[in-house]
């Protein structure tokens, strides 16, 4: 992942231009030097792909740069995708939304054998868990989604956080994926922040099964009352003053809390009362019993599943996550995905030793685009001279 600051106004038509023309030559340099898979690898790394959009002359410093930068190699490559083999897809806001449509749109126009229903699936999922699982504050308006005829893909994808004005992206690899629901993201990049309920983190697995055991096992009213009962307490506790979900601490007077699933008990003991932070307030009950009818109806197998419901958003897993602390013990963890400054490591080892090899072969991937790609003679001193600055 990576943070960029909003900037506002809009690119002079003529350097969108320029990031069209060069971008896709040096896309199709790159495909043929090294396959289309290494492009795939590229876009996915945060740290090549701001390199990639500096070098075309974008503001380095700008959330822009992701949604231009897409922009600008949907329309360059348009005519060149059934030969390089590389299919672009998806967009900024509404554009965003017509991905699987494009996916199949290119598999039928290339006479692709690829399993697009899959790769529309995919798309959907990634979508849904930067959206949804993954509860930082970053609101997205941006999916791009690129794959080739064999079926390799990787998403950029970008959110907006009205308070803070800064943008985050999302970078996916099929290659890295294991699990849609566990640690699947390639590139992360930024500065982590607090109060972020990461769902897909691998620390939430119990968080995972239990939300899911509860939407299969147990009947609706019992986990709305739970929730209404969490609300309660939580109405009566003491002042937040920490991050996670729940926080054990004196509650005065008897409260109904559900001890054991199906059943219930009176007790003015310690307790788990909710504590959440002020910008994550308690779910509503009454949409969870719509959504908890349909899951149980529908038995589920897995936490993917889960997610693939729809109608089940934040505030569902949200809820399904506070639920499933008091009913099963299982409380999640508050760390943000976004862990390393930069994909290629730290000067300061932090958080692991800069790897030469990696940073010469990035930035030596993006010299040769530039060098062998169809360019006048000055444009290629200008886009190695960008080059050169980030090399240094």
């Amino acid at each position: 992942m990576a943070n960029t600051p909003l900037h506002g106004g809009h690119c002079p038509p003529w350097l969108f231009e320029k990031m069209k023309q060069l971008g896709s030559v040096m896309i199709e340099v790159i495909a043929i030097e090294y396959g289309p898979t290494e492009v795939l690898r590229r876009l996915s790394d945060p740290i090549w792909f701001q390199a990639f959009g500096s070098v075309l002359g974008f503001d380095w410093h700008s959330s822009g740069l992701t949604t231009v930068l897409c922009g600008a190699l949907k329309e360059g490559l348009h005519d060149q995708q059934g030969e390089l083999g590389l299919f672009v897809t998806g967009g900024k806001g509404k554009a965003s939304r017509k991905t699987p449509d494009e996916i199949f749109q290119a598999g039928e126009k290339h006479g692709l054998s690829n399993d697009l229903v899959s790769l529309q699936r995919t798309s959907r999922m990634v979508a849904k868990v930067d959206s949804a699982a993954v509860q930082d504050g970053y609101q997205l308006y941006h999916h791009f989604f690129v794959f080739d005829r064999d079926g390799n893909w990787t998403v950029v994808q970008q959110g907006m956080n009205e308070k803070n004005r800064y943008a985050r992206r999302y970078h996916w690899l099929s290659e890295s994926v294991k699990s849609y629901v566990e640690d699947p993201h390639q590139g992360i990049c930024g500065q982590p922040a607090k109060d972020v309920l990461n769902l897909v983190s691998r620390n939430n697995e119990a968080t995972r099964l239990a939300s899911v055991e509860l939407c299969r096992e147990e009947r609706p009213e019992t986990v709305v009352k739970v929730l209404e009962s969490i609300k309660k307490s939580n109405s009566r506790s003491m002042e937040p003053q920490q991050l996670s979900l729940f926080d054990e601490e004196f509650v005065s007077g008897e409260s109904e809390i559900p001890d054991t699933l199906g059943s219930s008990s009176t007790s003015s003991e310690i307790y788990s009362s909710m504590t959440m932070p002020r910008p994550h307030p308690i779910p509503s009950s009454r949409h969870l019993n719509k959504i908890l009818h349909q899951l149980y109806e529908r038995p589920l197998d897995n936490y993917e599943n889960l997610l693939e419901t729809p109608g089940v958003g934040p505030s569902t897993l949200r809820a399904l996550a506070m639920v499933a602390e008091i009913t099963h013990g299982t409380r999640p963890s508050f760390e943000d995905p976004v862990r390393y400054a930069f994909a290629h490591g730290g000067k300061d080892k932090i958080p692991f030793p800069v790897s030469r090899r990696d940073m010469e072969h990035s930035f030596g991937v993006l010299r040769t685009a530039v060098e062998k790609a169809k360019l006048g003679h000055q444009e290629k001193l200008e886009a190695l001279r960008r080059l050169a600055q980030h090399e240094t």
